[in-house]
């Protein structure tokens, strides 16, 4: 039997351990799936000892933190700066990008030639999008702690010319349930597109002001689904 874990902060509500514990027993894999709180990235090489791990998922607040413990990393993560999922081969860590493909397979077919996009947030999450964005062909800006933009430059000419937002924020989830981004709502309208990593709740307040706004709304519960996908095909793959 194989483990595979979760490494982060604040993971009661997280997405993974529930998902493959279900597709562990609908495809009768006798494997296991664990979260385990870190409260520094610098014990992750004794967390591996400990519970013998095969595979990793990384998330808030390590996707960045967690690069500088590799043994290797994948050409996309590295361009990215980010890791979400980890194999581990003869105790070797090798670091990988599945978010930036969730992303980009949920979002690519309700784009409908909507141009220009915010993003929100500037951590592991937002580097991933960012670079979908790229590939994409999407110009975007970035709004976080340390950039040049902020909230307050948000007006109706920016949202005119950006008909894209993306929350990478945890504004939210679990325990900001009820705060979401501080944006100018009433200027949007069906011509905006507002996608938000947050899967629980499956309706934020980001989404629930989208909706009254008549914007097209999407949820991170796909990009979850498949970039978890992803990293089993890794984890699995000779």
């Amino acid at each position: 039997m194989k483990t595979y874990a979760l490494i982060g902060n604040n993971l009661s509500h997280t997405f993974s351990k529930n998902y493959f514990k279900k597709k562990f027993k609908k495809e009768n894999i006798s494997d296991q799936y664990i979260n385990i709180e870190l409260q520094h990235i610098n014990e992750i090489k004794s967390i591996i000892k400990k519970y013998n791990l095969s595979g990793l998922n990384v998330t808030i607040p390590f996707k960045e933190k967690i690069i500088k413990y590799l043994d290797a990393i994948s050409t996309e993560a590295e361009k990215i700066q980010a890791v979400n999922t980890i194999k581990i081969i003869n105790k070797k860590l090798i670091g990988f990008n599945t978010d930036y493909q969730g992303f980009y397979s949920s979002i690519q077919p309700i784009l409908n030639k909507r141009k220009g996009a915010i993003i929100l947030g500037s951590g592991g999450s937002s580097k991933a999008v960012q670079f979908s964005m790229r590939k994409l062909g999407i110009n975007h800006i970035v709004i976080g702690r340390n950039t040049e933009l902020t909230y307050d430059d948000i007006d109706k000419e920016i949202l005119e010319k950006y008909e894209i937002i993306v929350n990478c924020t945890p504004l939210g989830s679990y325990p900001k349930l009820y705060e979401y981004p501080n944006l100018p709502y009433k200027y949007l309208n069906t011509k905006h597109l507002l996608f938000d990593l947050i899967y629980n709740p499956s309706i934020t307040e980001f989404i629930k002001l989208g909706k009254r706004q008549k914007c097209c709304v999407k949820n991170g519960l796909e990009m979850l689904e498949i970039q978890a996908n992803l990293s089993w095909d890794i984890w699995n793959s000779k």
